[in-house]
């Protein structure tokens, strides 16, 4: 008797069952095996399902496919031979057809894991975000807190109360959310100060500077050299003589003894370096007042200049006041004389054509310190209509820099008559024109090259827009021709007026609480 192996089984019997369900007389010719043993090997593979008197999933789903071509006889002929009955069979057959008809539950699960991902990282989203909320927050809230000696710079001395109470402060931001670091930053020292600032057994160290105990440079000046210093300064010939004049004195008998500096600070060591004489002693100059604009009719400049005549000696006197946000020129006059008189005037005239008298908020009028503008008629009508004033530091132009600018376009351009004008007639005439041009024609560099009249009414985003469109476009036809962002026609938002270059801050609160000068 011929003896075949499994693999061989398993490869007949698979024809005889779905998909290809060959006839059994067929199978048996071609591989050479009577129609009675395939019949053995099928029965025998489908009852191979069965463990402990049941049927196995895939068990039951194939004997569904083998007698799913069979009519009801063989059916139930095939049935008897299983040990099964019909109903159970169509049972399974049901069960098989309602499992194809079940939604995909892999896909579900493919979905069900990116939602569950895309869920992770919004949570882990939130609480960065939650976290850099809370550390603003804190920050914030120690911002406005006082700082002290430290408010002033690094490396200035410091108590230890002081430092106590800024670690404090920097304990209180950090537990509310802030980062150690950004804290520090924010106090005005770095997280290596503070560290060295702790101590375990003291708490707070203080400022060993004061007691500390420094060796003296081996080329330090001696004793006798110093007496000898303070011996030649108070001499009667040098007495009433600095020590900037003093050395060179001293080099012109062939004598050396110290610099200008070690004389300096030799005298002031012995407490005899007091300033002597009527002039002032050096101070230092005060910041100027910053003043921001973020609307039309918030911040207004003014200032006085001369236009020359055709007579020698004789000028006429631009008043000219300007709107820091629009650059606009809202109020202009020309006269032949500058006087308190003529700038109310004008102020007047101007106020009521912008019709500040009917605004909630006034303007700032800034200007310098010229004897018209400061006249009493001046504040008086500053007074009425409710303007705060505003003047630039002694001698220092540049604080009232965009009037300076505006006068520099006004005489340098094509038209203005450098021979001088003839009379007071054509003064004014010249002031329209050129007011006429800067105001509705002149293209402002700082404004992204829009006129002053157009930014006043507030007509600028839209021409702005327009040219951005424009380039875009001709973006899109030879986007060779551009190798990187198309050029910046965003809207210029507030303009500073002196800006605090010392903190950086460029956007100050607005000066209408400053002191009012009473007429």
């Amino acid at each position: 008797m011929a003896r075949y192996g499994q693999a061989f089984k398993d490869k007949a019997v698979a024809r005889l069952l779905p998909p290809e369900s060959a006839e059994l007389e067929v199978v048996a010719r071609e591989v050479g095996v009577s129609a009675g043993t395939l019949e053995r090997w099928r029965a025998d593979a489908l009852a191979s399902g069965r463990k402990s008197g049941g049927w196995t999933p895939v068990a039951r789903l194939e004997a569904v496919i083998a007698t799913a071509s069979m009519s009801e006889a063989d059916k139930s002929a095939w049935c008897r031979a299983q040990g099964l009955f019909p109903s159970e069979l169509d049972e399974w057959r049901q069960t098989a057809t309602a499992s194809l008809g079940a939604p995909d539950t892999t896909t579900m699960s493919a979905a069900t894991r990116a939602e569950r991902r895309r869920v992770r990282e919004l949570e882990r989203d939130l609480r960065r975000k939650d976290k850099a909320l809370a550390e603003a927050a804190a920050l914030l809230v120690l911002s406005k807190k006082p700082r002290g000696p430290l408010a002033q710079g690094r490396g200035r001395m410091t108590a230890r109360e002081e430092r106590q109470r800024l670690v404090v402060l920097i304990d209180e931001a950090h537990a509310e959310g802030a980062r150690l670091s950004a804290a520090c930053r924010q106090a005005g020292i770095t997280a290596r100060t503070l560290q060295r600032w702790r101590d375990p057994d003291e708490g707070i160290r203080a400022d060993g500077r004061p007691d500390a105990v420094r060796p003296q440079p081996a080329h330090a000046l001696s004793e006798q050299e110093r007496a000898a210093i303070l011996e030649v300064a108070n001499a009667p010939h040098y007495a009433d003589l600095p020590p900037a004049q003093i050395v060179p004195r001293l080099a012109d008998e062939g004598r050396y003894l110290a610099s200008e500096s070690s004389f300096h600070r030799v005298l002031r060591q012995a407490g005899q370096a007091h300033h002597r004489g009527r002039a002032k002693a050096p101070q230092a100059s005060r910041k100027p007042t910053t003043h921001v604009a973020r609307a039309p009719n918030q911040v207004w400049c003014w200032d006085v200049t001369w236009l020359p005549s055709q007579v020698t000696g004789r000028w006429f006197y631009l008043y000219l006041i300007l709107d820091l946000y629009s650059r606009k020129i809202v109020g202009h006059e020309v006269h032949e004389a500058e006087s308190g008189e003529h700038a109310a005037h004008l102020l007047k005239r101007t106020a009521l054509a912008e019709g500040i008298h009917a605004a909630t908020d006034r303007p700032v009028l800034h200007g310098d310190n010229g004897a018209a503008l400061k006249a009493t008629t001046v504040l008086a009508m500053l007074q009425w209509l409710g303007i705060a004033p505003s003047y630039s530091r002694p001698r220092v132009s540049d604080d009232n820099a965009f009037v300076e600018s505006l006068f520099r376009t006004a005489k340098y351009r094509p038209g203005f008559p450098t021979r001088g004008l003839a009379d007071l007639q054509g003064a004014r005439a010249w002031a329209a024109q050129f007011a006429h041009w800067y105001n509705h024609e002149h293209l402002q560099s700082g404004l992204r090259f829009v006129a002053p009249a157009v930014r006043h009414a507030g007509q600028d985003a839209a021409q702005l827009q327009a040219r951005t469109q424009v380039y875009e476009l001709a973006r899109q036809r030879h986007p060779q021709r551009w190798t990187g962002a198309t050029r910046d026609w965003n809207r210029v938002g507030a303009v500073t007026l002196n800006p605090d270059r010392d903190t950086g801050a460029t956007t100050q609160g607005r000066q209408h609480e400053s002191k009012r000068l009473a007429a």
